[in-house]
């Protein structure tokens, strides 16, 4: 079992940065697929980013060059670093964990552990 733990989300205007983290717990972190997602109010959950256990990254057309995904296996953490953000990018991001770094990256029906997210909001 990995329990997933999302922080440093917030408040920020419009054109300015957030850096998210997620800290996993268990010795196999290194072996997962890591990725973001993203639920905004009334909308579907909507892949961000991802991150292979062999450090391959893929993004979302929408945070293509402004959002950045990236992991420090020896502190089980995974980050998302968003600049330039929109008031697009509002909503609960959520950190997922995939044990069979499988292909699908953008399902989150690929992953099986989930953390219970973090808000990040963004005014005008």
């Amino acid at each position: 079992q990995v329990q997933l733990v999302e922080s440093g989300g917030g408040l920020v205007q419009a054109g300015g940065s957030l850096r998210l983290s997620c800290a996993a717990s268990g010795r196999t972190f290194s072996s997962y697929a890591m990725g973001w997602f993203r639920q905004a109010p009334g909308k579907e959950r909507e892949f961000v980013a991802a991150i292979s256990r062999g450090r391959f990254t893929y993004y979302a057309d929408s945070v293509e060059n402004r959002f950045s995904i990236s992991r420090d296996n020896a502190r089980n953490t995974v980050r998302l670093e968003m600049n330039s953000l929109k008031p697009e990018d509002t909503a609960v991001y959520y950190c997922a964990a995939d044990r069979n770094d499988g292909p699908r990256h953008m399902d989150p029906h690929e992953y099986d552990y989930w953390g219970q997210g973090t808000q990040v909001t963004v005014s005008l």
